[in-house]
């Protein structure tokens, strides 16, 4: 952390709050699990109503790789709760995960989510975090922009490919343009490693070489 600010690879800091399934305790209450805790600017607007959506709609995907979802905005926990009601009774969605309640702005100063160029609300932040409580990557977005779940999905799948084969991702992945579903290979940092890989290996070069999974 640097000047109380998570950073990747960092130990994401302690923090306690009230949500709309009680209190919780991060990260020592998801000890073990993946978790993906995200901001929203405000309960009741168009763009997050749509995320809380899409998120919910991937919720099992995430469960599917032992990661959580977690939400949060500085409203209070009321709002939070009449909003999910809201989202059940109109649009047939039930969220399942909760949703952090910093009316006090607290957690979100703790974490960068507000930004004074866009205003007091929260920004849309996310921070993915393992199941050892290492930041691994941090996405910020504008209040204007909604964000792509399947690519915040595809981030914690990579991430946890990349850990499980001592790999790299390629862009893009599963889909990349030259690899298609293939990972890439560390480069070599010795001449005969670097030599023994273009034999085991498809390579384009010695420092770019593939294989499937």
């Amino acid at each position: 952390m640097e000047n109380g600010f998570p950073l990747i690879g960092s130990e994401f800091p302690n923090v306690q709050a009230t949500t709309t399934q009680g209190k919780l305790n991060l990260p020592v209450d998801l000890k073990g699990k993946w978790f993906v805790l995200f901001s929203h600017p405000a309960d009741y607007t168009p763009v997050c109503t749509t995320e809380f959506v899409a998120f919910q709609k991937r919720y099992e995907d995430f469960k599917a790789l032992n990661c959580e979802l977690v939400g949060l905005s500085i409203d209070q926990v009321f709002s939070h709760i009449k909003w999910v009601d809201w989202i059940k009774e109109n649009l047939d969605v039930e969220i399942q995960f909760p949703i952090i309640a910093d009316d006090m702005g607290l957690v979100a100063r703790q974490l960068g989510m507000i930004h004074p160029g866009k205003g007091t609300n929260t920004v849309r932040a996310v921070f993915i975090v393992d199941d050892k409580g290492t930041v691994r990557a941090i996405f910020y977005y504008p209040q204007e922009l909604g964000r792509n779940m399947d690519e915040i999905l595809r981030a914690v799948k990579g991430m946890q490919t990349s850990d499980a084969n001592g790999v790299a991702i390629p862009a893009g992945w599963p889909e990349n343009e030259l690899l298609g579903k293939r990972v890439i290979i560390p480069p070599a940092a010795d001449v005969k490693t670097a030599r023994e890989r273009e034999k085991e290996y498809e390579c384009y070069d010695w420092w770019f070489c593939h294989k499937a999974l």
